[in-house]
């Protein structure tokens, strides 16, 4: 199997996927050898990896969602939610350790944002409200299409950004706040949170997915560059850090590959299947 996060390491930076690694993720995939995107993405950002040969696997959103990307439709297969309680204590937890601290939450009915927190994206359909009102289901989505309170979303992935905080020390503050609760890690250069259900990574959900497969961690290649990456770089037989991951990254493992604009990803892949090298370019 090869694993590979999108962002930062498949992707190059105008987020298309090179011909070069298409090729290579082709033969890869001729070969026998499943390809899966482990990604920090939610399910509804990864159209841009569709029609990339050997696409059929996303683990989405840190772990928390798998589901099958061939032709029949981005199905769910496997969903695994931070739980609301769990949420709020974290939510409490990190406003009284890092004041100024706003939430959003990626839930199965839609997107929520806290009124201050500022979306990578417009969203027309977002709840907007207190994070408490909206992860105990006061409002929402959910609540929207009622005529009362909907019940607790089922949530995906919370998400807590701050705009003064180094990004690292962010997630050292995350990171104790919601010890016992949740998962914490991030994947952007900013100061931005991504909080999953405890035990919820990458690396558990992939772990999972190849045990019915009957493929054991030493037949996985990966490739990462973030933190979010750390559990599955570490967990793969060979997980590559890209040349231009982030300092932990790199030193959390003895393989490393070129950057991202340079296809890292493909050097690995054609090395492996013993490929010729593509021809320079003009």
């Amino acid at each position: 199997m090869i694993a590979t996060d999108l962002d930062g390491t498949l992707l190059r930076r105008d987020k298309t996927v090179s011909d070069r690694t298409r090729a290579a993720l082709a033969a890869a995939d001729a070969a026998g050898i499943e390809v899966v995107f482990a990604t920090g993405r939610p399910l509804r950002w990864l159209r841009v990896v569709e029609g990339v040969p050997g696409a059929s696997t996303a683990v989405c959103a840190n772990g928390a969602v798998v589901a099958d990307l061939r032709p029949d439709g981005h199905r769910v297969t496997r969903l695994r939610p931070l739980d609301t309680t769990a949420a709020l204590r974290v939510v409490a937890a990190l406003r009284a350790v890092a004041p100024g601290t706003s939430f959003a939450l990626e839930s199965t009915e839609g997107m929520c944002y806290d009124p201050d927190y500022p979306p990578l994206f417009p969203d027309p359909g977002a709840a907007v409200g207190p994070m408490e009102d909206l992860l105990s289901g006061a409002i929402g989505p959910a609540a929207a299409r009622d005529t009362g309170p909907g019940g607790p979303p089922t949530v995906v992935k919370l998400l807590a950004h701050h705009s003064e905080l180094e990004p690292d020390r962010f997630l050292d503050l995350g990171r104790g706040a919601a010890a016992g609760d949740a998962d914490v890690t991030r994947s952007s250069p900013t100061a931005l949170l991504e909080i999953s259900g405890a035990g919820v990574t990458k690396a558990s959900t992939l772990a999972a997915h190849c045990a019915h497969r009957d493929i054991s961690p030493t037949e996985v290649v990966a490739f990462g560059d973030m933190p979010n990456d750390l559990e599955l770089l570490s967990w793969a037989g060979a997980g590559f850090a890209m040349a231009n991951a982030h300092p932990d990254v790199l030193a959390a493992t003895p393989w490393h590959t070129a950057d991202h604009e340079e296809d890292g990803v493909a050097m690995i892949i054609e090395r492996l299947l013993e490929l010729p090298a593509p021809p320079p370019g003009p």
